[in-house]
């Protein structure tokens, strides 16, 4: 053999060899870094897709960055922002008639049932699986759970990922809390310190101690008007329903459906959780069965009610300098629970996530937008764009807009429990029948008992087995 002619063989082997045995080295770091979305998208350059989104604030700061995406990959991104009901609608009206003008439709979580249910949805293994699309990068398992996986896993394939946290605090006004004054009738009144509620009676306690009448006094002034102690929304459609499911009947102990997806909508704990319910409607203002999510924020801003809870989303408008006169006054903490019950905490949220339309002719690169929404970098830069946010990923509480607040105190540990809701394809018709029931047991109209075995009927005669 002619070793003379080997040596430059084997030479040109090993260095061949060498950047892969560094990336096996090093943890994959050097293949992580070969790996770009302008490499990725090199095959579609040039391609157009639409997205449709809902519009809040959240996604209006989104917007102004998805020219980077495009920039760096050359995939043009039309992103249609609409509110909640016209993403409701026109998203699954185009993916139910298989048009495909989109290929990509925000669902809200109470969607996924029927969207699945009618399979209209592109699951994304596949492209996760591809190693030209996937991001080394990406780290799924930051992403926050319970909701990323309650969102967008079922029956052991993906659809998604979570892209919009949606979740509901606890919101009071801290400075009444702190007033000595108001501190020491509340110790005398209640014998136990006021502070924010840990329990849905301290919650009832401190409604019925700010509920007063003009003329009386709040934290040594006289009131113009009648002040309240509790805040929520009571429309009959809306986010009323699901918080009353989520932040109090499974509070209670309640729930709406068994383990095989049937209706209980009348057992005791849900005639108990009703029942507080009803309860609190005694502290509330009086055009609150016309509230919606949009109109809490903007009454506690009015300063008019001690304590509400309302979407996280909706309160950061609202308690910073210049948007409210009340601005800077608030305090935040979890969802108040019932320990002594011994059931598993509960928070309301809709997590969200944006799918790939099955009707969509560019799903790959599709894919790659939403992969690049949900990098940790993409998400970094919308919590600093909009100092602050509602975070998707578990490490976005390290940033510094977001660290050391009351504010994202609350949101996560009000995270840790937040689900998505069941996947049940006629959620909707679901809740138009239990809406008006659940607003008149809140009203006054009808007990809790009335409005718990009017409920299950209701929900028996749209289905007997609800959930996928």
């Amino acid at each position: 053999m002619n070793h003379s002619s080997v040596r430059p063989v084997l030479r040109a082997t090993v260095r061949a060899l060498l950047p892969l045995l560094a990336g096996t080295l090093l943890g994959g770091h050097a293949l992580a870094q070969a790996w770009s979305y302008k490499e990725a998208a090199k095959p579609f350059a040039g391609t157009s897709i639409r997205v449709l989104d809902e519009i809040t604030p959240l996604q209006e700061t989104m917007k102004t960055l998805v020219g980077q995406f495009t920039a760096e990959t050359g995939i043009k991104v039309e992103y249609e922002l609409l509110n909640h009901f016209e993403v409701i609608n026109k998203g699954q009206a185009d993916m139910l008639s298989r048009r495909g003008h989109y290929d990509a439709v925000m669902l809200h979580g109470v969607q996924m049932g029927q969207m699945l249910a009618a399979n209209t949805i592109e699951p994304i293994d596949g492209f996760m699986k591809d190693a030209k699309l996937l991001s080394p990068t990406l780290d799924p398992a930051d992403m926050i759970e319970p909701a990323a996986s309650t969102l967008t896993k079922f029956k052991g394939q993906t659809y998604g990922f979570l892209n919009w946290n949606y979740n509901m605090i606890y919101w009071l006004r801290g400075d009444l809390l702190a007033d000595a004054g108001e501190k020491t009738a509340f110790k005398a009144k209640y014998g136990y310190e006021l502070a924010p509620a840990k329990t849905f009676k301290e919650f009832l306690d401190i409604g019925e101690f700010f509920t007063r009448k003009a003329g009386s006094t709040l934290a040594g002034q006289p009131l113009k008007t009648d002040f309240y102690g509790i805040l929520h929304e009571g429309i009959t459609g809306g986010a009323t329903l699901p918080s009353v499911w989520f932040n109090v009947m499974k509070n209670y102990g309640a729930d709406w459906f068994d383990a095989n997806g049937a209706p209980t909508f009348d057992t005791p704990q849900s005639v108990a959780a009703l029942a507080a319910w009803a309860r609190m409607w005694k502290y509330a203002p009086p055009g609150q069965a016309e509230y919606s999510l949009v109109d809490v924020p903007t009454v506690m801003g009015n300063g008019i009610a001690a304590q509400a809870i309302a979407f996280s989303d909706f309160v950061l408008g609202i308690d910073k300098p210049g948007a409210s006169p009340m601005a800077g006054r608030f305090t935040y903490a979890p969802i108040p629970t019932n320990p002594e019950l011994k059931v598993k905490r509960s928070a309301d949220g809709e997590p969200s996530t944006i799918v790939i339309n099955k009707a969509s002719k560019n799903k790959a690169a599709t894919y790659l937008f939403l992969q690049w929404v949900v990098e940790k970098d993409t998400q970094k830069k919308l919590m600093t764009a909009g100092k602050g946010g509602v975070p998707m990923r578990t490490s976005s509480f390290a940033l510094p807009e977001l660290a050391n607040s009351p504010f994202y105190t609350a949101m996560k540990t009000n995270m840790e429990v937040v689900l998505a809701k069941p996947k049940a394809p006629k959620i909707f018709e679901i809740y138009d029948a239990l809406g008006p029931i659940v607003q008149q047991v809140g009203q006054g109209r009808l007990t809790p008992e009335q409005g718990a075995k009017m409920g299950q009927e209701k929900m028996l005669a749209i289905c007997k087995k609800c959930l996928l």
